[in-house]
């Protein structure tokens, strides 16, 4: 009986880990891409490059000791943006690989955008450990860019919001565009 427990025990620790760990997503190489586009952005921060980077924001200044704050209980962000002068120059089945790991355990969709007269798609995702969110997914694709985003670590919803335009995560300015759309 006491190896049923443990094992039991051992099943909800592992799965919870997994979990953690899956709020970073395997983003595929993308090789060659940033020869071709005409504008690209790959930012990988770590830890440690975080840490490194909340030393030069300047605790006076609100936005920079709003960002530190954001920043505090992070992992990492991960940004991969490219812009071609051609439509769909890029793999879509790599972002729809990226697309598809969201639809993993944990992983619960926010926003989803869909425009077919611009051939555009955006969806964000929230990765949920234990009430806690544990990580972001941002996939926004048009015929002539794609952008991914992935912030892991514990989140706070209403300090992120100070992180947009900043560390190359997007300004995506979803309330402005709700407000113009009234």
């Amino acid at each position: 009986m006491k190896s049923i427990h443990a094992l039991a025990a051992a099943t909800v620790l592992f799965s919870a880990t997994v979990t953690a760990a899956d709020s970073q997503l395997k983003l595929p190489d993308f090789a060659g891409l940033a020869d071709k586009a005409s504008e690209s952005v790959s930012i990988t921060l770590d830890s440690a490059l975080l840490g490194m980077a909340t030393r030069f924001l300047d605790p006076v200044k609100p936005e920079d000791a709003a960002a530190k704050a954001a920043i505090a209980g992070l992992k990492g962000i991960y940004v991969r943006s490219f812009t071609f002068e051609e439509d769909f120059a890029y793999p879509k089945a790599d972002v729809d690989m990226v697309r598809k790991q969201l639809s993993a355990p944990g992983w619960q969709q926010l926003v989803q955008v869909r425009s077919r007269k611009e051939h555009s798609n955006v969806d964000i995702y929230l990765c949920v450990t234990q009430n806690q969110a544990t990580g972001l997914a941002i996939i926004a694709s048009e015929p002539r860019e794609f952008t991914i985003v992935n912030i892991v670590g514990a989140i706070d919803m209403q300090k992120l919001h100070q992180l947009e335009g900043q560390f190359g995560i997007p300004k995506l300015e979803l309330e402005e565009k709700q407000d113009k759309g009234r």
